[in-house]
């Protein structure tokens, strides 16, 4: 897709980047594939971990409530989110530079499960990076 191109997923109309719109694939997946979500999660790890990379709307252990938390506390999940992202950004450059490398066939693989599951975490932790940022701004 391109930027301004509209999809409908479960009839609702979603625009926006490609990154965008694998979120809300994973998300809306995630609420109509009828497995027990807590059975999933204590018996598969990798399926827990993406359902939460998926969610951009997931905070992190420990994070409280948004709503109340001072600038301080502000301060210390925008640094927090900060130093993820900056790592997962710097995972998904190793990766592309890791596939320019590869067989067309193992490239296509990566890019089909490896990529997808970073770009979500990525997301979801530029959006909560976003969200603490105006947090900030709010209580200065």
């Amino acid at each position: 897709m391109r930027g301004g191109d509209v999809l409908s997923i479960q009839g609702k109309r979603c625009g926006g980047s490609d990154s965008e719109i694998l979120l809300i694939f994973l998300w809306v997946g995630r609420k109509t594939t009828g497995v027990e979500e807590d059975e999933t999660r204590d018996t598969r790890p990798d399926i827990a971990a993406a359902v939460r990379g998926g969610d951009p709307e997931q905070g992190m252990d420990g994070e409280g409530d948004p709503a109340t938390a001072s600038l301080e506390q502000a301060l210390y999940w925008r640094e927090i989110y900060r130093e993820i992202l900056a790592m997962e950004e710097k995972v998904l450059k190793r990766i592309q530079d890791l596939m320019a490398k590869q067989s067309p066939t193992a490239r296509r693989e990566v890019e089909q499960s490896n990529v997808p599951v970073v770009t979500a975490q990525a997301e979801r932790f530029r959006h909560r990076l976003r969200f603490w940022t105006t947090r900030v701004s709010e209580l200065e």
